[in-house]
């Protein structure tokens, strides 16, 4: 298979050349992104944010902003460490803006649930009977049955005790994502992330004694020094362990993280260094994705693989598109159709310590501070990439049902782009699918479907 980087490539149409971005530009994981919300003025009240809005399937996230150690490429929002009594303040804070959520959304239609998430951060890092509080926080507080519904909680290797994973376990998680990255001990430590091999083994050998119903395993592909021998050798070590699922995540290096502090771009040549990294992850991918799909998993996205009989997680007619989300803590962003909100963002150290300190104190939580307004046209956008970067892409039907209109229509030039590159898969009018090499390049597609007004306040956004 060709290895295809900025520059061109064969088109729909013979002899046609087609230009390529650059194929790692954006995780499009949400959109807006974050970096496009703003402080709101006036800030608009929770009651009647959600007045009117369907609480019939929501999903709950519950963020936690503490890690044990920082990896050299994150820029989630989360500290290392917390001085004492913190990690109780905080949940203090979240038991607080739960209760002003609940009141907000009031009873006239009760909330239920799909799904809920703890995230973070490290939601482990809280000890055991710190996290049966949060359990409690999400239960009575708001009013999910956590054993009734998709539980997912994320953790590390060296949280992920025998005493944490059975309050989850008993709690009702119904998935647990570790992540290892990397089981080769140097190229953890090329990631700054230094983990010892034996450690990662013991984990996920308490994570299955434990009957966590799926576990799943995050492997990053693009670490410095790695090779397609240590990357096949982490894929194999992760697939002893049968995990439900596997995620591949490409390597960023991203502004103020630990790689990023040490990426001087006056070195060599940039732009050439660029493009053959950009190769060399690609190949990463390509090599996962084959590896995986050989051994019985199925590609779910660009990220995600699924073991094909993985017990199923939720149910089947919830959709990310068009249900809403509750988030509590102070990095969670909570979703109506009409506001997408959150608190402030950052990525250093010191602004992200300010931050939780700000929400610590916080008494009243019955606003939205930070946001971004969702118009039709951006519902639109959000709708069409939240199921085409899926591998089983946008129903025009769907699509159609909610918005009036067709998306051949509403994004031409977008999707005769993609046509022409090939990264669309054979044209079927009521099923818009990228095609194999449309998935590889996922965190390209996604940023071309931004609005200008995104991009433009994305741009202007402060990295702090």
């Amino acid at each position: 298979m060709t290895v295809i980087s900025e520059g061109t490539s064969k088109g729909a149409s013979a002899g046609t050349s087609v230009a390529l971005p650059r194929p790692y530009q954006s995780y499009t994981y949400a959109y807006p992104h974050k970096t496009a919300y703003r402080q709101l003025a006036p800030e608009p009240r929770l009651a009647d944010l959600w007045a009117g809005e369907s609480r019939q399937a929501l999903s709950l996230y519950l963020h936690i902003p503490f890690c044990e150690i920082r990896c050299g490429f994150c820029n989630l929002f989360t500290r290392i460490g917390a001085p004492d009594g913190l990690t109780g303040r905080y949940l203090d804070a979240v038991q607080r803006q739960a209760a002003a959520v609940r009141e907000a959304l009031g009873d006239e239609e009760p909330p239920r649930f799909a799904n809920a998430a703890f995230g973070g951060g490290t939601p482990t890092y809280l000890e055991a009977a710190e996290l049966e509080r949060l359990c409690d926080i999400a239960e009575r507080e708001m009013g999910v049955d956590l054993r009734a519904v998709p539980l997912s909680v994320e953790a590390s290797p060296a949280t992920a005790t025998a005493d944490r994973l059975a309050v989850l376990a008993e709690r009702g998680t119904t998935r647990l994502s570790l992540g290892v990255q990397s089981f080769v001990e140097e190229e953890s430590r090329a990631a700054v992330r230094p983990q010892r091999r034996d450690d990662v083994e013991a984990a996920l050998a308490r994570i299955r004694e434990a009957a966590v119903p799926v576990l799943n395993i995050d492997l990053i592909y693009g670490i410095d020094g790695q090779t397609a021998g240590s990357w096949r050798y982490s894929l194999d070590a992760a697939l002893s362990w049968r995990p439900e699922e596997i995620y591949l995540y490409p390597l960023y290096i991203r502004p103020l993280t630990g790689l990023g502090r040490h990426t001087d771009p006056r070195a060599g040549d940039r732009e050439s260094a660029d493009r053959e990294w950009d190769e060399r992850r690609l190949r990463r991918y390509r090599e996962g994705r084959d590896h995986l799909l050989s051994h019985g998993y199925e590609q779910v996205s660009m990220r995600m693989f699924r073991r094909t009989d993985a017990p199923p997680q939720g149910p089947d007619d919830y959709a990310c598109q068009t249900d809403g989300m509750i988030g509590l803590g102070c990095g969670a962003r909570s979703y109506t159709s009409r506001l997408h909100y959150s608190f402030d963002y950052a990525v250093s150290m010191r602004e992200i310590r300010g931050i939780i300190d700000d929400y610590t104190s916080t008494r009243g939580f019955s606003r939205a501070l930070h946001g971004r307004w969702v118009d039709e046209d951006e519902a639109r956008r959000r709708h069409l990439l939240q199921s085409l970067l899926q591998a089983q892409g946008l129903s025009v039907a769907d699509y159609r049902l909610r918005f009036g209109s067709d998306p051949y229509d509403d994004f031409p030039a977008e999707l005769d782009v993609l046509t022409a590159r090939g990264w669309l898969d054979e044209v079927r009018p009521e099923l818009l699918r990228l095609s194999a090499e449309g998935l590889a390049h996922s965190d390209a597609i996604g940023p071309e479907f931004f609005s200008p007004t995104v991009r433009d306040a994305m741009a202007a956004y402060e990295t702090k």
